[in-house]
């Protein structure tokens, strides 16, 4: 069956041409707009030499060049590669290697990053938004216009992201056209009431990451709304573009609605279009989702997801009973079910893995037959979170299996960290943890020792990771020990370390 994640903005250009899709600014873009973009860069990817299943990068920023290149790359048959824009260098390069991406597509605010990490994978780079040039975005787009988008297989990838392991490298979950086009289409319309051409939502989660992509760009394109863009989260900008635009839906993680509610200001922002709140990403504090309901007169709702599963699994449903704190029940098309150690299922009430299955789940994960098997046992996705679930089937988290640490709704590995920082000269043990953290969630926190005769400053330590890893990775927080502790068979207690 043919199936493209692209028809969505062809179907919605065909009903509503000259209805707005996209703002920035001062800049729209309408759909009839929107969608010769996209027809111009998947003519200039084929120009080019990208053929259909070939992966194509993009480190772009919330920005128009991101939704249109996005487009253009599935249009064309090809593979998206969303790369987060905090990526270092050997990041990228990474990523491209990985994925065996043809091009990579980057803002000229990561052009340095980009070039030297595609220079280092033997990777051709364009940039997006810089003005023109041989060399852009806006050059490959001059191509003619195609008629028809390439009919990919409902089964074909249409996105790899890519989502730390407890290895510590990163892992490329397969996303089908239609893992992706039945979450935007089917799910998302059911987590809000209306959903349609009046929606304007405020699109502040990066669109590289799933949530931002899915319930944001995909969702509204596939309703026929509008999403107006920030490019980086600040409370007051937040604000300014909900009032100025009329926003209807904000979706955040908690840090930003811990940030919103704290901001301090003299003005008063008119939100009275505000109607729909969502959160995901990390768990959201009761005590922060009451305050701030109660100032500003809007419920949220609070879902659970994963890269995986193309994100949404969960959420709250709008006919179903709230509870703070809760993920909520699975979506349409969607189970779960809690099981054991040893994979039998449990009943209400009992603690264990969350599995999911359904139309969601990723093909699996790119060059990882063993990583997808593991994940994928018996049919169904092992996420790693523990939880249960109540009497009326809904679902609550309380605790990681895995020691993942939450930054910011970012999910950032102990061990990628590890790896990077026992390629210092001077550390000769390290372990890193998450520690409580008042907006963020969890910090970073590195624990070294320090081998005989070696010196090394927690400053020289953090900018040492800094320069290696994605901003939201690095650890904060360094303490030094003479020795890690380590229980009877070598392994670093890391639970003494918090």
């Amino acid at each position: 069956m043919s199936l493209n994640l692209g028809t969505i903005v062809r179907a919605s250009s065909a009903d509503r041409p000259e209805a707005t899709a996209i703002v920035f600014g001062e800049r729209s873009l309408s759909y009839a707009e929107l969608d010769r973009c996209a027809q111009g860069i998947s003519a200039g990817l084929r120009e080019s030499g990208v053929q259909p299943g070939d992966t194509v990068a993009l480190l772009v920023p919330n920005v128009p060049e991101f939704t249109m290149a996005y487009f253009g790359i599935l249009y064309a048959g090809a593979v998206v590669v969303p790369i987060n824009v905090l990526a270092a260098a050997p990041e990228v390069s990474y990523f491209l290697e990985d994925s065996g991406a043809r091009l990579l597509i980057a803002h000229p605010l990561f052009e340095e990053a980009a070039r030297e990490g595609a220079a280092a994978a033997g990777v051709r780079c364009l940039i997006a938004g810089g003005g023109g040039g041989a060399d852009s975005l806006e050059a490959l787009a001059e191509g003619l216009p195609q008629e028809e988008i390439y009919p990919t297989s409902a089964e074909d990838t249409a996105v790899i992201l890519y989502t730390s392991g407890t290895t510590g490298k990163p892992k490329g979950a397969e996303l089908t056209h239609s893992n992706l086009l039945l979450n935007c289409s089917l799910v998302v319309p059911r987590l809000v009431d209306g959903l349609g051409p009046e929606t304007v939502a405020l699109a502040t989660l990066p669109l590289f990451h799933s949530f931002g992509q899915t319930v944001i760009q995909n969702g509204m394109l596939a309703a026929g709304g509008c999403f107006t863009l920030l490019a980086r989260f600040e409370p007051e900008k937040a604000f300014e573009v909900m009032e100025r635009d009329r926003v209807t839906i904000f979706a955040g993680v908690p840090t930003m609605y811990f940030a919103l509610l704290h901001l301090e200001t003299s003005r008063n922002y008119d939100l009275s279009s505000l109607r729909f709140c969502l959160t995901g990403g990390a768990p959201m504090p009761v005590e922060v989702m009451g305050a701030f309901e109660k100032k500003f007169g809007v419920e949220i709702q609070e879902g659970f997801g994963l890269s995986e599963t193309s994100p949404v699994a969960s959420f709250g449903m709008l006919d179903r009973p709230r509870k703070a704190g809760s993920i909520g029940y699975p979506v349409w098309g969607v189970q779960m079910r809690i099981v054991d150690d040893d994979d039998k299922p449990l009943g209400d009430g009992e603690r264990g893995e969350i599995c999911i299955r359904g139309h969601n789940i990723m093909k699996g994960y790119l060059g990882r037959p063993e990583a997808t098997q593991e994940a994928l046992k018996g049919g169904w996705f092992h996420s790693g979170d523990i939880g249960y679930r109540d009497e009326d089937g809904c679902y609550w988290i309380v605790d990681r299996k895995k020691d993942m640490i939450l930054r910011g709704g970012f999910n950032v590995y102990p061990r990628e960290v590890e790896e990077v920082l026992y390629t210092h000269p001077a550390i000769v043990e390290a372990a890193v943890v998450g520690i409580p953290h008042e907006s963020h969630g969890e910090e970073v926190k590195a624990v070294v020792a320090l081998g005989a005769g070696q010196s090394a400053s927690e400053e020289e330590i953090v900018l040492f990771c800094k320069e290696n890893l994605a901003a939201y990775k690095y650890p904060r927080v360094v303490e030094f020990l003479p020795e890690l502790p380590k229980g009877p068979t070598g392994k670093i207690l890391k639970r003494e370390l918090r």
